[in-house]
């Protein structure tokens, strides 16, 4: 797996809990959650370990600092823009109240719409492909579907309007 696939695994795991349980404060919650992220890969790694054994973390490995560093400005802006992802969300979304999704997807959507239209590195069939595989390996057999028929709605949309700013 690629470390922006990683990455963006790791932002909708924060995002699914930031959704279930809002911190007050961000940037200790976001440092707990890359320690735990790496306390369990670790504790994978020594399978000899026993419960409730504290575990010394090695200094972070480039591939993590790469992950944590594409992940967590992902992370901020989809909060940052909540409320605007979800009005983007409700109006594709034809029929379906934004509370009643399965949190995986709706942070998933979140995340992608974030993606499409707050970073220009990303072309937005590359946002809709991994959205698409990460709502799969996350949530349940339908939802590749689901994400896919929302953002293909989003990315037409997104065209049509760059094209007629030109």
């Amino acid at each position: 797996m690629g470390t922006r696939r990683e990455a963006r695994e790791r932002a909708v795991q924060f995002l699914f809990q930031y959704d279930m349980n809002c911190p007050e404060d961000l940037d200790k919650e976001l440092g707990l959650f890359w320690e735990s992220q790496r306390t369990v890969a670790i504790a994978d790694e020594k399978s000899d370990a026993k419960w409730g054994e504290k575990t010394e973390l090695p200094p972070p490995t480039a591939d993590e600092a790469t992950v944590r560093l594409f992940a967590e400005p992902l992370i901020r802006g989809t909060i940052e823009l909540r409320e605007e992802l979800d009005e983007r969300i409700k109006k594709y979304a034809k029929n379906w109240d934004l509370k009643r999704m399965a949190v995986v997807d709706r942070n998933v959507l979140r995340l992608a719409i974030y993606e499409m239209f707050h970073r220009d590195d990303i072309p937005p069939i590359v946002s809709i492909n991994e959205a698409v595989d990460i709502a799969k390996k996350f949530s349940t057999d339908d939802s590749g579907r689901f994400v896919n028929g929302i953002l293909d709605k989003v990315k037409n949309d997104l065209m049509r309007s760059a094209r007629n700013v030109t």
